[in-house]
């Protein structure tokens, strides 16, 4: 258990869709908005992880079809993603620490909803689930299942634990993070990483 923490937490703290994602909401909407985000993050991780431990990403990933279908959905949710956040970046050149903290979004859902389809409907987060988790799991102790259910729950508070931290820096930081040059640097980098995401996950083969 304490080398698959290790591995997961390693992993977790890698740079990528997530942590780009979680750092633009963080600076836009404030402490809350990063910690939706977050919290939509994990949901979305449920999601693949439960479904490994029943079997059900082994049986997408099964599946060509299915496959396909779930990674052009989530390839096109992170395209559409990127790109809106490139155009902000071009808004947020023009803007002040104070225009661009009264046009942040007010409704929780929107970072909450975004932290979740951007894993939610990551195919590589169910093949990561599927071939990660097997390599901690004892046959010959207690039920695979509930072994794989454990570890899920593991890397959700992982996750929880790594970004909260995360955000708290952020948050710190957020002064400087905030002005427009930054912010609009901030914003090109996470659109132009969500762009590559998306391009790499809609021509990644079963």
């Amino acid at each position: 258990m304490t080398a698959f923490a290790i591995a997961a937490l390693l992993l977790i703290m890698v740079p990528g869709p997530d942590q780009a994602l979680i750092t633009r909401n963080a600076l836009i909407g404030g402490r809350h908005a990063g910690v939706l985000t977050m919290f939509g993050g994990v949901l979305g991780v449920a999601v693949h992880a439960t479904a490994a431990a029943v079997g059900l990403s082994a049986l997408l990933l099964a599946s060509s079809t299915a496959f396909t279908v779930l990674k052009v959905v989530g390839a096109a949710y992170l395209l559409w993603l990127g790109f809106q956040m490139l155009r902000s970046a071009i808004r947020s050149r023009h803007e002040t620490v104070e225009t661009a903290t009264a046009s942040a979004p007010r409704r929780g859902i929107v970072y909450l909803r975004q932290g979740f389809l951007s894993n939610a409907l990551n195919p590589k987060v169910a093949l990561f689930f599927v071939t990660f988790l097997p390599q901690f799991i004892s046959t010959d102790s207690g039920s695979p299942q509930s072994q794989a259910l454990v570890f899920s729950a593991i890397f959700a508070v992982l996750y929880v634990c790594w970004f909260g931290l995360y955000i708290a820096a952020v948050e710190r930081l957020g002064r400087w993070l905030r002005k427009p040059r930054v912010k609009a640097r901030i914003e090109q980098v996470t659109g132009t990483l969500l762009v590559a995401v998306a391009v790499r996950l809609a021509t990644a083969t079963h």
